[in-house]
């Protein structure tokens, strides 16, 4: 993650605001750890500019939107839809904004350059593509 400004929805922002609040209150009625992703969502959130609701979004990554990539160093290419936790499933590439990737490409345009460190090093994806979560669902297998 950078100090790169992102776009996000009005509609994102609260749900992700929500989700935060949320995660915290599970996490502190299992006496558990695992802050480090909401951690690094809110830092994500709180950098954010909130698109106005005639703002143009057609090219940001948002909450239900594929989002196709291009891997920098290897050039493959690699397509993803960024949900919720418990709608993550990797099998069909669906990636929690709550996973390491999931919040690096939250907010992100088409032509803009991800990246994020991997246990390896840091990985850098170029965004390709973005289907608004309207267009990926009609288009979507059942």
């Amino acid at each position: 993650m950078s100090d790169r400004t992102i776009a996000i929805t009005r509609t994102d922002m609260a749900r992700l605001r929500q989700l935060l609040s949320d995660e915290r209150e599970r996490l502190r009625r299992a006496s558990g750890n695992g802050e480090a992703p909401l951690r690094a969502l809110e830092a994500e959130l709180d950098r954010a500019v909130v698109l106005g609701p005639d703002e143009p979004a057609d090219d940001v990554i948002t909450m239900h939107a594929e989002v196709q990539l291009v891997d920098l160093d290897t050039g493959e290419e690699l397509c993803y839809t960024l949900v919720f936790p418990d709608e993550a499933d990797v099998r069909r590439q669906r990636i929690s904004v709550l996973a390491p990737i999931g919040t690096a490409l939250l907010g992100y345009r088409v032509g803009d350059v991800i990246e994020w460190p991997v246990p390896d090093g840091l990985c850098r994806m170029r965004v390709t593509r973005v289907r608004a979560p309207a267009e990926a669902a009609s288009s979507a297998s059942p």
